[in-house]
């Protein structure tokens, strides 16, 4: 019986033992013990394989419709698998100009020494992309919406143009979420999640997630990688996710509908310089977001405060319910500003702050960002 997402996100992946827990219990063991002969049950050791991280692997694939879902210890560690994986030396790989700082750091610092070359361009103009593919292009990378300027990428193009060069896709889906945009029907070959963010919701997990529908040698090389890498989620944290889970739907749409409020809000106040959110119209890429993404345009608007970087701090400052810390998709609402934490070579202007909307009531946040502003 198919069934609805609201429904996956709460029943997907249960494993019914002999005590019959509604409540799936925390496997900590390391190590499982063999059969008489010898050979290996199930489970033998958990860096390879535990019920907990299979149980909740077997829920994010199916929320995502996807045949398979591999988890890391963080969603840099995901990003590190799949550049490990598709990327090779003196390749050329293609990403966004306003793309995670993690993401350009980790080819940067370690990358470079297999000479990969990241060329970073504008991925809302698809003659972009075209014409920064070159013969040793792996990898189109891309983050929609983006981090923090939330710009678009048209996925459907950025497939097709990936298929003529049979170059691989990989789209960084966290903002987004697969209650949002199903990057995998669309054609991307590989979708990765910080499932740190709204899969927890709740500021108190530390995950990643690589989720894809390709059953080749390079998809089973991604998941060797995990195993033995060893850089996979502990029981508790997986257990930890499962939970946060089932509400998963209920929180994303209470901060959806947050968001959609405190962006037009803030698209007419006279202290706010620009407002980035897909959802307004008044957003360049409005149309193409209007066209992939459903139920919602996410729960992260960026703006610019009217001034310079310390007219911006200041505004952090005078913050009540708002607190100014790094991460997003939690239940509580958060700012950053985003320049401050991108190292040596940051992107994003010096008045732009970063909200994550959260699932406050929304009239207290309106007024909490209203005393705030002046």
């Amino acid at each position: 019986m198919k069934q609805h997402i609201q429904t996956l996100a709460v029943h997907a992946g249960e494993v019914k033992g002999k005590n019959k827990d509604i409540i799936q219990p925390i496997h900590l063991s390391t190590t499982f013990e063999r059969n008489e002969d010898g050979t290996t049950g199930e489970y033998i050791y958990t860096r390879a394989e535990n019920p907990n991280r299979s149980a909740v692997e077997q829920k994010i694939a199916s929320i995502e419709n996807a045949k398979t879902a591999i988890s890391f210890s963080s969603g840099m560690a995901a990003i590190n698998a799949l550049f490990d994986t598709l990327l090779e030396p003196n390749c050329h790989i293609i990403i966004p100009d306003d793309c995670y700082h993690g993401t350009r750091q980790l080819l940067d610092n370690f990358f470079i020494r297999w000479n990969v070359t990241a060329e970073m361009i504008d991925m809302t103009r698809n003659s972009n992309i075209e014409n920064a593919i070159k013969n040793n292009t792996k990898l189109i990378w891309i983050e929609t919406p983006s981090n923090p300027q939330l710009k678009i990428t048209d996925l459907e193009a950025v497939v097709a143009i990936a298929k003529k060069g049979n170059i691989n896709t990989v789209c960084d889906n966290t903002f987004a979420t697969p209650l949002l945009q199903k990057t995998i029907n669309i054609g991307i070959d590989y979708v990765m999640y910080s499932s740190t963010k709204f899969f927890s919701g709740h500021s108190d997990i530390l995950g990643g997630v690589i989720l894809t529908n390709r059953e080749d040698e390079t998809s089973l090389s991604i998941r060797t990688y995990q195993k033995m890498a060893g850089a996979v989620p502990s029981p508790f944290d997986c257990w930890l996710l499962n939970r946060s889970l089932a509400t998963f739907p209920l929180r994303l749409k209470a901060q959806c509908d947050n968001a959609i409020v405190i962006a037009n809000y803030l698209n007419s106040h006279q202290n706010v310089e620009k407002v980035y959110f897909p959802g307004l119209p008044t957003h360049e890429n409005h149309e193409i977001a209007k066209k992939q993404m459903h139920n919602g345009y996410g729960t992260i608007v960026s703006i610019l405060v009217k001034g310079n970087q310390e007219n911006a701090l200041h505004f952090t400052q005078q913050l009540q319910i708002f607190k100014h810390a790094t991460s997003l998709g939690g239940v509580e609402s958060l700012v950053e500003h985003r320049r401050s934490v991108e190292g040596s070579h940051p992107i994003s202007p010096e008045n732009l702050i970063r909200l994550s909307i959260g699932i406050e009531y929304v009239d207290d946040l309106i007024a909490d960002l209203k005393q705030a502003l002046g």
